[in-house]
């Protein structure tokens, strides 16, 4: 294989992108629930630097190249929390902001979860591991 030849290691991923349908809603969206502004905006990209290092990208469908195919949704972006109580709390915070719930909390086979959507769709998963 060409990857195990000429490289001896993939560097983590670092950047997180979503393509949304407008930058101003999602950016107005992320900005309240992540308790920060971007560190860049313009009218077709945004992108927050969140405290773990991770970079979250929100960049308009229309001027993606490639097109986008896959619609949104098809993917997920996780947050993991450290007990129960606490992915409770954040689903009362973010049922109380309005936030669409597709999944309320749940007991899964990995952990304690509740997913909630973007304002396009793209899915947000809180969880606390199985013990």
């Amino acid at each position: 294989m060409w990857y195990h030849r000429h490289m001896t290691k993939l560097p983590d991923p670092n950047f997180i992108l979503l393509y949304v349908k407008e930058v101003a809603t999602s950016v107005s969206f992320y900005t309240s629930l992540l308790g920060r502004a971007p560190v860049d905006a313009s009218a077709n990209f945004a992108m927050f630097a969140l405290s773990s290092g991770v970079l979250l990208g929100l960049w308009a469908r229309h001027d993606v190249e490639p097109a986008a195919t896959a619609p949104a949704g098809s993917g997920e972006i996780g947050i993991t929390l450290a007990g129960v109580e606490e992915v409770e709390a954040a689903h009362a915070d973010w049922l109380g902001r309005g936030l669409t719930i597709l999944q309320p909390p749940t007991k899964m086979d990995f952990g304690f979860t509740f997913v909630a959507g973007d304002p396009d769709g793209n899915r947000i998963r809180v969880f606390c591991p199985a013990a």
